[in-house]
Formats: C-alpha cells, structure tokens, sequence
C-alpha cells in the first residue's frame, strides 16, 4: 500500500516536471519564431535600404523590431507565469507530502495498538509534541541587545 502511494507520488512529480517543460518548450518556440520573423524584416529592411535607398523601409523595420518586442514579450510573459507555476507545484507538492506523511501514520497505527508498548510508543510523541507547544506558547522571547533589565 505505501509502494503505491510512493509510486504515485513520484509520478505526479513526474508529470508535473512533463507539463512545465512542454509550456516552456512551447515559449521559446513561439519566441524563436518571432524572433526569425523579426530577423526576416530586419534583414528585408536592409535589402530595400540597399536596393532603394529610401521607400518601404521604414515599415520593414517598424515590423522587424515589433516581431522582436513580441519575442521579448512573449518570454517575460513565461518568466512570470514559470514563478507563479512554481509556487503553485510547492504548495502541491507541500499537501500531497501532508497526505503521504498522514496515511503513512494511519497504516502503522494498528500495528502500534495491538503491540504490548504501543499505546506508549503513540504517547510518548504526543505528550512531547503537547509539552513543547505549551512551552512556546509560554516562552518569553530573548533580549535582543544582550543587555537584561533595560
């Protein structure tokens, strides 16, 4: 039961990992594609300068340099949603551990109650964990300055 919860668990890690290198695969490959559009006129823009000397240039370039903003765009729009994503996949990944640690918990604790000292062993920890929260709730923070009294 806990093999398949582990093997769940690394598989939602893995597709999670799957999913964040598609959309990324899929931003550069878009920006790369604007970026060769923006090459394109930019390079069409310095053939009608050449060929022309004046005309259609100025609309080549305002093109050239419009595909090249959308590229630049185009990443800093994934940079942002990549922090985001990231911060969604820790929290994600923060409950599903909660999960595993409580069913975890779950299928040990009949073994720990039919054992002679399992009811001891449960509460031992829990008397420990309920004394130390007792104690931080009571505890007076340290004088910062090192100087006592003042």
């Amino acid at each position: 039961m806990l093999a398949s919860l582990i093997a769940g668990f690394a598989t939602g890690e893995t597709t999670l990992a799957l999913r964040r290198t598609r959309r990324a695969a899929a931003a550069y490959l878009a920006a790369a594609i604007a970026g060769l559009c923006g090459t394109g006129f930019l390079v069409g823009a310095a053939f009608i300068w050449a060929a022309e000397k004046y005309g259609h240039l100025e609309a080549a370039i305002g093109f050239g340099l419009g595909f090249l903003v959308l590229a630049g765009l185009i990443l800093l729009v994934h940079k942002l949603m990549a922090g985001s994503r990231a911060r969604e996949d820790q929290r994600r990944r923060r409950a599903d551990i909660a999960a595993l640690g409580t069913t975890a918990a779950m299928a040990v604790l009949p073994t720990l109650l039919r054992s002679k000292g399992g009811i001891g062993a449960l509460l031992g920890p829990v008397v420990a964990l309920a004394a130390y929260a007792i104690y931080r709730e009571n505890h007076k923070p340290d004088d910062t300055d090192g100087v006592a009294g003042e």
